[in-house]
């Protein structure tokens, strides 16, 4: 583990100095490195100079024996030397280096330590929409449709991969239906292959197959525009050129797919969604050889056994069709390049472990095993239980990798390093996971478009969250690293900030979100989504009325007592159990009151990241009491609606009268900051329309007729 930095803060005043940086040419890792250190250095006052400075900070060369991803650093004489055990090793620890400068003010803040992963692979989950005719997951949705340029800029991946280093993620994992038209040509099936980037001038609404059946329809195809123009030999050029970036990062690239899609291929050549057609399996076959031979850097494939695939007794099962498909397609890749390092990711997903083991024994890449580790909702509980089953199951030398949901925060900056830090050291140990990778399926995690305040060019979602993604990426690489490293951070980051009552603020608010999901439970995320208390309007639910708080269950081993369990166990004296629902509501109470006690400390900041910053947490902390007094409101009417008294409907309705106003300030406190949009899985959000649908639930109070007589 990393021995910590140990620095201490040094006066303002502190005399510039001058450093050397001596690091080797044509490694472009290494120069990522080096120009952080450079940039710290210019923002704390200092310079680099060419000779005869009082500071020289060496990149060594790599040292084997320390390990991948590990790093050594050594300060004698004023002289830093930067040893990894690789490229990447070498890369985190200059920026080690680099966030010491800054955080001290100066080099003197650099002191001898030394760093290695506790998760080897870290990665990001980014459903890319790549054009109207080769969609995402994501693609029925406003941040979708908005980010389709931004998949072939090199301006926005290049920015992507930086901050991803910084902050110690080293695999992004890129996700669509069927990219193949899109990234190479297959000389069987030649006129599959697209030229140009097309979006659809046809808006999206909540009336798409959540499971992408029709995320490319007639409509769409009769009224394309194009957004950029690109041959296919310029398309392979584009994403060979950002492997290559990333690669320069230490960033692992792999492709995953849902399947059978078809989209941009379908109809040529004979080609369906049809799972008995063989020119489809032919087709896969010949696209997944092509995809591996055109990116040699291709790390590997994620593949899934759905959402458009059924158990079949024949050659045309689906385990039997992924291998006879992407199976065979690897196969006849690698033959030619037996010694290339190639990973299989298959989705524990709609399958079972023996139809998986069955179809690919003898495959000639790794095959590791991905699941859904706290379904749709990684800010619920730190330690889910759904993986635990499959875990044991696992056979010897069967790797697991985690897919860590976020389909919770969207809009907001969060911050709890305690919640981050819990939840990385609960994944399994390196003997039965391969690493996790993080994100979100109802979002594009590419640039912003819902800001009132736009900056230009758009900011980065992982701009915009830096603080966020920071946490998990910097904790999964060591959990050890304390809260106070992270509280410098952000006094770094907002010179002039009161960092400890911005720490407090962050971590209060990002515990109310997390508070909630694992008390009012709905698995996959079209059945929640907690910035606006809604499902999907017609798949599911649409807004999560009190009633349904009255019935609801909590999340499966979170140690929450449901209403009804309370009220029963209430009125028949019996012992509690675990946490009741008022101790959950006075918890959200208390996380929005610390929130907004450390708000009123930092006061109304001129800075507009920071004001909006405050803001993000000003709106949570609103959304942790209107879910308190709605849960109060809960509980009332759970124990009128066995006992019939009537003194519980009318606090009930107080309860959410109270509810319904601090909805009215957090939908303005929000919208002031951000504008409404369509999301893909959960429909249209539009905060301050929603005041007419949480106003109901007071109606919904008034007219219960308890179930006592």
């Amino acid at each position: 583990m990393v021995t910590l930095l140990g620095m201490v803060l040094i006066n303002a005043t502190v005399a510039a100095e001058q450093v050397v940086l001596d690091y080797p040419p044509g490694q472009p890792g290494t120069a990522f490195a080096a120009n952080e250190v450079r940039a710290a250095l210019t923002r704390t006052g200092h310079a680099v100079a060419e000779a005869g400075a009082t500071w020289r900070v060496v990149f060594a060369p790599t040292e084997a024996a320390l390990g991948e991803q590990a790093y050594r650093i050594t300060v004698r004489d004023r002289v830093v030397t930067i040893a990894g055990g690789d490229a990447a090793g070498t890369i985190y620890g200059g920026l080690e280096v680099a966030e010491a400068i800054r955080l001290a003010g100066g080099p003197a803040g650099i002191v001898t330590t030394a760093g290695r992963p506790h998760i080897a692979r870290r990665g990001i989950k980014f459903n890319v929409p790549l054009d109207a005719r080769t969609p995402s997951y994501s693609d029925a949705g406003d941040s979708a449709q908005a980010n389709i340029p931004e998949m072939w800029s090199a301006v926005f991946w290049h920015d992507f991969l930086d901050e991803m280093a910084r902050h110690r993620y080293n695999v992004l994992t890129l996700w669509n239906l069927h990219p193949f038209p899109s990234l190479v040509k297959v000389p069987e099936f030649a006129d599959v292959a697209l030229d140009d980037v097309m979006r659809t001038r046809v808006r999206f609404d909540s009336t798409y197959s959540l499971m992408g059946h029709d995320m490319v329809r007639p409509a769409h195809l009769a009224n394309l525009e194009t957004v950029k123009r690109l041959t296919i030999d310029q398309k392979i050029d584009f994403w060979r050129s950002i492997m290559a970036y990333a690669r320069d990062r230490g960033i692992e690239v792999y492709w995953f797919t849902w399947n059978i899609f078809t989209f941009g291929a379908d109809g040529k050549y004979g080609i369906t969604h049809a799972q008995d057609n063989p020119t489809t399996i032919a087709y896969f076959r010949a696209s997944v050889r092509e995809m591996i031979r055109t990116y040699p850097l291709l790390a590997g494939i994620g593949i899934t056994a759905g959402e458009r695939m059924n158990d079949r007794p024949d050659q045309f099962d689906k385990e039997k069709w992924l291998a006879a498909a992407y199976g065979e397609g690897l196969r006849d890749a690698l033959k030619d390049q037996p010694q290339r390092q190639f990973r299989l990711i298959h989705r524990y997903h709609q399958t079972a472990l023996q139809s998986i083991q069955d179809a690919w024994r003898g495959c000639p890449a790794t095959v590791d095993l991905s699941y859904k580790y706290a379904v749709a909702h990684m800010y619920s509980q730190p330690a889910p239980p759904f993986a635990k089953q499959a875990l044991a199951e696992l056979p010897s030398g069967l790797r697991m990798w985690m897919t860590v949901r976020n389909d919770d925060i969207y809009s907001y900056r969060w911050g709890d390093p305690d919640y981050a830090r819990a939840f990385v050291r609960a994944l399994p140990g390196p003997d039965k996971l391969a690493g996790y990778y993080m994100g979100p399926d109802g979002y594009t995690w590419g640039r912003e478009f819902i800001s009132t305040e736009p900056d230009e060019p758009r900011q980065l979602v992982i701009g915009k969250q830096w603080f966020s993604f920071l946490l998990w990426g910097r904790l999964s690489y060591d959990p050890d690293l304390p809260n106070d490293r992270f509280t410098r951070i952000l006094g770094e980051h907002f010179p002039g900030i009161n960092a400890a009552q911005l720490a407090r603020a962050m971590a209060e608010a990002g515990r109310i979100i997390p508070q909630v999901t694992r008390f009012y439970w709905q698995d996959i995320d079209l059945k929640w989504f907690p910035e606006a208390c809604i499902s999907h309007p017609t798949a599911y639910r649409g807004f999560h009325t009190v009633r349904h708080f009255v019935d609801n269950e909590p999340m499966p081993g979170a140690g929450i007592m449901s209403i009804r369990e309370f009220v029963q166990r209430t009125l028949a004296g019996q012992p509690m159990t675990g946490q009741t629902p008022p101790q959950v509501a006075a918890a959200l109470e208390e996380h929005a009151a610390a929130t907004q006690s450390a708000l009123r400390a930092l006061g109304r900041p001129d800075d507009k990241e920071l004001r909006l910053t405050l803001g993000d947490q000003r709106a949570m902390a609103l959304l942790g009491e209107y879910y308190a007094k709605k849960i109060r409101a809960a509980i009332q009417l759970g124990l009128y609606d066995t006992t019939g008294i009537r003194a519980r409907q009318q606090e009930a309705v107080e309860d959410l009268q109270g509810a319904a106003a601090a909805w009215r300030e957090y939908a303005a406190v929000a919208t002031a900051q951000y504008r409404p949009q369509l999301l893909t899985r959960v429909g249209y959000v539009d905060l301050n329309a929603l005041a007419e649908k949480v106003a109901a639930d007071i109606e919904i109070a008034q007219r219960w007729q308890p179930a006592a007589q």
